[in-house]
């Protein structure tokens, strides 16, 4: 026995081997993909909404268990695409499915089998993708049709596993985590353990601006903005002050987010300002511009810069 050992103490604490990889969440708009990635890792990351397609770009969310970190990849949900801005968002889905080390389809259980989550299966089955089948709002479903749901769906595809969640109230969603880490491989954490996510701060920030436009003008404004932080200062006092720019494609959509006397975005922008300070833990000072910019869902170099490849 060499000197080193020796020398070696006998309480030494034995090496805990870590893991870590990646799990993309894909599905259909709204089956509720955003609010199970924030269930999982304990904090808002991924804007929520009950207007489809308000993920565009893949999220990265850090979710630990045990000595595994798991790399969630929030996707935009999969539809069928029509402007250039849809497409960038359906290829950025798949892109997330194709590099990650597990992919979970995660559907809204009460349809049922729908026909985009057959066009989703069909793809997986071409690509020889292995998945795991998560039934999401199984709270709004009655317990006879759960077992009925997973059968259909097990019909269409094999998936290695089939978990049944509610996102929204986290029921479920334990086993499920301990079944992503199941899956990842031996290697070192990327990312610090107290980390959620690898988003820019200034990217999180207009996030929670758009959420709250969606949440304001879901009816009036469906997909026809977007939101940019351009400024963010440190200051002194701990505080921050950022300047954000909503843009629109037209002037009567810049009037619907003005409104009467400018009314609209300011309330829009409280709501986004008392997000930011309970994320953020510290007082922000939020400014807002509404400014237009035709046809920016057709821009490539606004969609590049929006974490779309195109």
């Amino acid at each position: 026995m060499s000197d080193e050992k020796q020398a070696e103490p006998a309480e030494a604490t034995p090496h805990v081997q870590t893991h870590c990889g990646f799990c993309a969440i894909i599905g259909a708009p709204n089956a509720g993909k955003s609010t199970l990635v924030n269930q999982l890792t304990g904090s808002k990351i991924s804007i929520v909404s009950h207007k489809v397609q308000t993920t565009r770009a893949r999220i990265r969310a850090i979710a630990m268990e045990g000595s595994t970190q798991i790399v969630l990849v929030d996707t935009p949900g999969i539809f069928k695409p029509r402007r250039m801005l849809d497409k960038a968002m359906v290829a950025n889905a798949w892109g997330g499915a194709g590099d990650a080390d597990a992919v979970v389809l995660l559907v809204d259980g009460r349809p049922g089998v729908t026909d985009e989550s057959k066009e989703i299966m069909a793809q997986l089955k071409a690509t020889g993708t292995k998945a795991m089948l998560v039934i999401n709002k199984i709270d709004l479903m009655a317990r006879d049709k759960l077992l009925e749901t997973a059968q259909a769906f097990n019909a269409e595809f094999d998936f290695e596993q089939t978990f049944m969640v509610s996102a929204l109230n986290g029921s479920g969603t334990d086993d499920l985590r301990k079944a992503m880490a199941a899956k990842m491989p031996p290697g070192p954490w990327l990312y610090p353990e107290d980390q959620v996510a690898d988003l820019q701060l200034r990217f999180m920030a207009a996030e929670m601006t758009r959420e709250k436009i969606y949440e304001r003008l879901h009816e009036e404004l469906p997909y026809a903005s977007t939101v940019e932080t351009e400024g963010w200062e440190e200051r002194k006092d701990g505080s921050v002050k950022i300047d954000q720019v909503i843009y629109v494609e037209r002037d009567s959509q810049k009037a619907i987010v003005l409104g009467k006397g400018g009314a609209q975005v300011k309330l829009i922008g409280q709501l986004a300002r008392a997000e930011m300070e309970k994320e953020f833990g510290r007082k922000v000072h939020l400014f807002l511009f509404v400014k237009v910019r035709e046809n920016w869902t057709e821009d490539k170099e606004r969609l590049r810069m929006m974490g779309l490849d195109i």
